[in-house]
């Protein structure tokens, strides 16, 4: 069993050959990177603390999932190819069976999405992951929050509201069946980051998030930054059909709205490029839904059938506490 640092990493984490533009990975006191020429170099890091992020006892390989998972959506919100990766790793002790199944997750991401792990720390202490995503974009194709303009229309990708319930099902307030069970807990634990959406949507979305604390919190995001304000209709809201069957129709909308850990891309789309949209999503190449537009003013106001909608914004938590 591997009980030093070094030794720890070289069994558990040294996986091959350097990645493609890291001439130096694992190893040494820094890695060395040569992002392509003409790109821009896109870098994210978040950090999950056990049972704020998920729970501590859950499966080790699950935890790795999600850890890069969650991770690639940020440069998936703005277009980039993933590259590279490090890990930070904060654990209460050297366990194997632990380390065996969080790296088993933690590369199976990996291989899936092309991306290299070619640096870290690992240390002794409170569950904690800290990982840092390094990935390409062209800067004039990148997808800012900064962009959006009165107009567009606003788009998300996917469906709403099934992270939010299944951290409710793990937190035992909801009773399913095992197909329900396996769809929610696959929608929390292996959220898909739209990477490949998002260099779709180069050249045609003005402005672009991905939806982590809630589709409120992150559309206002991109209105507070763009300057504008932005329109909801609740009814075209995207709810998964799992979803609906879970919870009463005003949950799963408030789910939807306000819940967070669906990593789907929210997006905006000027009127003059809605048709090669339209022709993406006609393919098959992209699964979208308009659920609103940017207008003049400020915040997220939500409509239905053109009146008002009040919306109650429980504030984001995972396992009892705020999430960081």
């Amino acid at each position: 069993m591997a009980t030093g640092e070094f030794e720890l990493i070289r069994h558990y984490f040294c996986r091959g050959p350097g990645a493609f533009g890291a001439p130096l990975g694992i190893g040494d006191d820094c890695a060395l990177v040569a992002p392509p020429t003409s790109k821009h170099l896109a870098m994210s890091m978040d950090t999950l603390v056990a049972d704020v992020h998920f729970p501590q006892h859950a499966d080790p390989e699950l935890i790795g999932e999600r850890a890069l998972r969650v991770n690639l959506s940020d440069l998936a919100a703005m277009g980039a190819s993933p590259l590279w990766f490090t890990l930070g790793l904060t654990i209460p002790k050297a366990e194997s069976r632990w380390l065996e199944g969080f790296s088993k997750g933690l590369f199976n991401v990996a291989h899936e999405y092309d991306c290299a792990l070619i640096g870290g720390d690992t240390t002794r202490g409170p569950l904690n992951i800290c990982i840092q995503v390094h990935g390409v974009v062209s800067g004039s194709n990148a997808l800012l929050r900064g962009n959006a303009a009165v107009g567009d229309i606003v788009f998300v990708t996917g469906t709403l509201g099934d992270g939010a319930a299944a951290v409710a099902i793990i937190k035992q307030e909801f009773e399913v069946g095992k197909s329900a069970f396996d769809y929610f807990m696959s929608r929390f634990y292996r959220p898909e980051p739209k990477v490949r959406e998002g260099k779709l949507l180069c050249g045609i979305a003005r402005a672009a998030i991905d939806v982590s604390d809630g589709l409120l919190a992150d559309l206002g995001h991109i209105c507070e930054v763009s300057g504008v304000g932005a329109v909801v209709n609740v009814e075209q809201l995207p709810i998964s059909e799992p979803l609906q069957k879970l919870a009463e129709p005003a949950q799963s909308r408030n789910w939807a709205l306000s819940g967070g850990d669906d990593y789907q891309l929210c997006f905006t789309v000027p009127r003059a490029k809605l048709d090669r949209l339209e022709l993406l999503l006609h393919q098959g190449k992209l699964q979208a839904t308009a659920i609103g537009e940017i207008v003049r003013g400020k915040g997220v106001t939500c409509l239905r059938d053109g009146e008002a909608f009040p919306v109650v914004r429980p504030g984001y938590q995972h396992f009892g506490n705020d999430r960081a």
